[in-house]
């Protein structure tokens, strides 16, 4: 009899499908969908309860208070302002106030911070010490208090209006802050402004000629210092085609305070020393560490085919040392800009001042909190989107 072949013999045993609590991918879908129902509902709930407590209190919720008259006045503001303006304009002048300040001392502590590091490492043994003894000050004083430091100093050591130091003509200082002249508003400023405007493009167009043509012939082309010299140039022309105006705003003692000219204020001056000195402290540990990063042999190469100690540090040692240095230094950058909001414990008009009186009067406490965490949210943002920016940019590309 013949046999029939068993169509099962030598096929492959297939195990059945595991149940999903012993996969793993399944497992973390079902406890990543679980974490966002349970983070889902919690938010409801907040959200739920506020809005009951605040309907059994009878406050009013949402943003209409923005264009209700502010009905309070601010010492400084960058655009015209009063107290018959509206909240949202009270709050614009805040935050140019906290862009300004930020802006500003951004400038500066980068400026002080790489001089600091610099000097930090100098041959100089009084020099290497007196940077070593600045970082060690500013590093260890909490900066809410060197802000009251420097806020005391202008009303302990400088006299009133009526008693005011006039160290040069137009300039006056007293409590009230520096006081000083400036020109008149002319037509010509502004035709100053763009011809600055118009060296700073052509002063970048020429670096990348420079850097393009040194690549093809290996001569440098100074594109520094012609762009000095056209910043200077053009605005100076500029000045002169509209007929050289000379007038000046001059400040006067009026009653108890001056009129005219540019006021300023300690509170402004007080934030801004404090901001700077404190952070600097921190970036010059930073530039220090990014310059003794590069080795050795970089600048005694760099040394050996005739570059002076200037060259070296612009052409060798801080371009290797940027990669080191960006990324910390953007961190602190940020940690200005967030510390600018102790303005409120020395009177400054910054953000959150602005709001905390808004808040003050309308009672809208959860939509001046938002508007503060957006605000901050929002510079922080920028801060690092330029610096990334900035760090790919200079990044060295490598075989």
């Amino acid at each position: 009899m013949r046999r029939e072949p068993d169509i099962t013999a030598g096929s492959e045993l297939r195990p059945s499908a595991a149940p999903f609590w012993r996969d793993p991918e399944k497992r973390a879908i079902v406890f990543q969908v679980v974490a966002l129902l349970l983070v889902g509902l919690a938010c409801y709930y907040l959200f739920s309860n506020t809005q009951a407590n605040l309907q059994r209190q009878s406050i009013a919720t949402g943003f209409g208070f923005l264009d209700k008259e502010a009905g309070f006045e601010i010492g400084e503001s960058l655009v015209q302002y009063s107290a018959a303006d509206s909240y949202a304009r009270a709050l614009l002048v805040g935050a140019l106030n906290t862009v300004k300040v930020s802006f500003i001392g951004i400038v500066f502590t980068v400026i002080l911070g790489t001089f600091v590091g610099i000097a930090r490492l100098s041959s100089n043994w009084l020099v290497a010490r007196l940077a070593g003894g600045y970082i060690e000050l500013m590093q260890n004083i909490p900066v809410l208090l060197q802000l009251f430091f420097w806020y005391a100093l202008f009303y302990e050591f400088f006299p009133a209006p009526r008693q005011a130091l006039n160290p040069f003509n137009g300039v006056f200082l007293c409590n009230r802050g520096l006081i000083f002249a400036v020109p008149e508003p002319s037509p010509a400023h502004a035709a100053m402004g763009w011809a600055l405007v118009a060296a700073l493009a052509l002063g970048w167009g020429l670096n990348r000629w420079g850097r393009q043509r040194q690549a093809r012939t290996g001569q440098m082309f100074p594109a520094v210092r012609v762009t000095m010299v056209l910043s200077l140039l053009l605005p100076l022309l500029a000045w002169l085609a509209y007929g050289a105006p000379t007038a000046m705003d001059v400040p006067q003692l009026t009653g108890f305070n001056f009129t005219g000219g540019v006021t300023v204020s300690p509170e402004f001056t007080a934030l801004l020393l404090g901001l700077v000195l404190y952070t600097a402290a921190f970036v010059a540990e930073i530039v220090r560490a990014g310059i003794q990063s590069v080795g050795r042999g970089q600048v005694e190469a760099a040394m050996s085919i005739g570059l002076r100690p200037g060259q070296v540090l612009h052409l060798v040692i801080l371009p290797q040392a940027l990669r080191v240095i960006i990324p910390p230094l953007t961190n602190q950058l940020l940690s200005l800009t967030k510390n600018s909001s102790l303005a409120i414990a020395i009177g400054y008009a910054d953000f959150v001042a602005v709001t905390n009186t808004t808040i003050n009067q309308t009672g809208q406490a959860i939509e001046g909190v938002a508007l503060i965490m957006i605000v901050y949210l929002l510079f922080s943002l920028s801060t690092s989107v330029f610096m990334n920016w900035y760090n790919k940019k200079t990044a060295m590309v490598e075989r």
